[in-house]
């Protein structure tokens, strides 16, 4: 079982009330990942089985359209749950959506298309397993 001893640190990449998203690479193998630490602390008792559920959802799916989860552990020195997910390097849509607005320009039909159809792709792969998603966002989006 992996600690945080076995990451690399790189880039705080998102953040929410009681979660930090880092970019992270496992020393042992070279490669990125996305390293989502929760902190169980501060969560209530259905947060914390919320968490856990959110551990098993993203280990029992794979799909081409939802980021792949790799590990999960507990790190003794933070109090924290850390979840260990592929790292989109593309960032996500809301970021994508910001540059484009800040930089006047626009996203390509296709890019539009492409992203409407992975989208759709994920969520039909949840809702084949008769998941629902509860947080669709474009902060949620990977590119």
């Amino acid at each position: 079982m992996s600690t945080m001893r076995d990451f690399h640190i790189h880039t705080k990449i998102g953040d929410g009330a009681y979660s930090i998203v880092y970019q992270v690479t496992r020393k042992s193998d070279g490669k990125e990942y996305a390293l989502k630490q929760v902190k169980i602390q501060k969560l209530s008792e259905k947060e914390k089985e919320n968490a856990l559920n959110e551990v098993r959802i993203l280990a029992s799916i794979e799909s081409p359209y939802i980021i792949a989860y790799k590990e999960a552990f507990f790190d003794e020195n933070t109090s924290c749950l850390c979840i260990v997910m592929d790292y989109a390097d593309g960032g996500d849509l809301f970021h994508g959506v910001s540059e484009h607005k800040k930089n006047a320009t626009e996203f390509k039909e296709r890019e539009i298309w492409d992203a409407l159809i992975h989208m759709t792709s994920g969520l039909k792969s949840l809702h084949d397993r008769h998941i629902l998603h509860r947080d669709l966002k474009s902060a949620n989006v990977f590119r």
